[in-house]
């Protein structure tokens, strides 16, 4: 059985769980946008037995995805679903909270505007959103790594790289997003916490 590894998803898994399990306390089911290699999904479906941790990702990137949840064996950790955010449907009626980690970065801006419309049409009332990932804040980068390693993003792909806080405010606040917390995370990331305005038009 294959089943991919990220040493980053090893370093930064305690940090966000002690984040999200206050975050995510009232909620039931959450989706996972870009689930990767599955290994945050494992850990956190592990530690938070009262949530059905939903993985979505490419369909390229599911069959090491769904290796580690076999592998996990966990009753609220079901198979992943196909999602690319551009789907013009999602595999979903409504979201109660969601999670996404080291995404908005590696897609392209379209991809995100694309994202964030997509959750206006799909969010509950008060559902909670958890982005983590690096941004730049005032046009800056938070720290010569960061500027590393949007070089090497744009090297691989132009259109691809750190996006700066302002920006993603913005798209949230458009969804209806309102921005709760902005925690200080390992190696220069950040987790962004969102909460749905219910009275959001």
């Amino acid at each position: 059985m294959t089943k991919p590894f990220s040493q980053s998803c090893e370093n930064n898994k305690q940090a966000i769980l002690q984040v999200i399990q206050t975050v995510f306390k009232p909620s039931t089911t959450v989706l996972e946008i870009g689930s990767g290699t599955g290994q945050h999904a494992c850990y956190f479906a592990k530690h938070l037995p009262q949530l059905r941790w939903q993985t979505t990702d490419r369909e390229e990137n599911r069959l090491g995805l769904d290796n580690w949840i076999n592998e996990a064996n966990l009753n609220n950790l079901p198979d992943s679903l196909p999602l690319n955010v551009t789907d013009k449907t999602w595999p979903c009626q409504k979201i109660d909270a969601l999670f996404t980690a080291n995404t908005l970065h590696i897609m392209h801006w379209h991809e995100v505007e694309r994202l964030f419309s997509r959750l206006n049409q799909l969010l509950s009332n008060n559902a909670l959103v958890c982005i983590y990932g690096p941004f730049n804040y005032n046009g800056q980068f938070t720290s010569p790594s960061n500027a590393q390693f949007d070089q090497w993003l744009k090297s691989r792909d132009v259109d691809s790289g750190i996006r700066s806080i302002e920006s993603i405010i913005k798209l949230a606040e458009a969804t209806g997003l309102m921005l709760q917390d902005d925690h200080t995370m390992p190696a220069n990331n950040r987790l962004l916490v969102f909460k749905k305005n219910a009275y959001h038009l």
